[in-house]
């Protein structure tokens, strides 16, 4: 139990450094996919650097993460399997991970950093007129889909995989 919660604080640690990496330094268009449709509108593709680097800071800040989440997933299975795990304890490690996520998604980013702290409007300037007024981030309905639907799904089927294998 303390290593998948140790994983699933990496994990979100490993996202946190990826917004950042993408919202301050690298600063691209195509990163913001999962903003809402009339945020993505508003937003400008910056050309310009913040320093001399950023965009390298940045890159190698995302492929590091990419790298732990990966590290993350491959330390999750490979315990479960030198742990003879059930199909019940793979899918509660990975449940478990991904629930805190999105918690933590849901609460620190859609919620202290959009709506209390206005990080991405410091960075991106021209989006404020689509948070302004909002209690809470902007899309509840597909969070709580992942986190009640897609999640337990796809958790259930990693797990059932991975008993596959042992």
């Amino acid at each position: 139990m303390l290593l998948t919660l140790f994983l699933a604080i990496t994990f979100c640690a490993c996202i946190t450094i990826m917004l950042i990496s993408a919202v301050v330094f690298i600063k691209d268009k195509k990163l913001f996919s999962s903003a809402p449709k009339e945020a993505l509108e508003l937003v400008i593709d910056r050309k310009q650097e913040e320093f001399y680097g950023a965009r390298k800071v940045g890159w190698t800040l995302m492929i590091m993460s990419m790298v732990m989440i990966l590290g993350i997933g491959v330390i999750s299975i490979w315990d479960g399997f030198r742990s003879d795990f059930t199909f019940w304890q793979f899918f509660f490690r990975f449940i478990f991970i991904f629930t805190t996520y999105k918690i933590y998604d849901m609460i620190f980013f859609d919620y202290f950093l959009l709506c209390k702290f206005h990080f991405f409007q410091t960075f991106t300037p021209e989006v404020t007129p689509v948070y302004t007024n909002r209690k809470y981030g902007y899309n509840i309905k597909s969070q709580l889909l992942k986190l009640l639907v897609i999640f337990p799904a796809a958790c259930a089927l990693a797990a059932w995989i991975c008993t596959l294998f042992q």
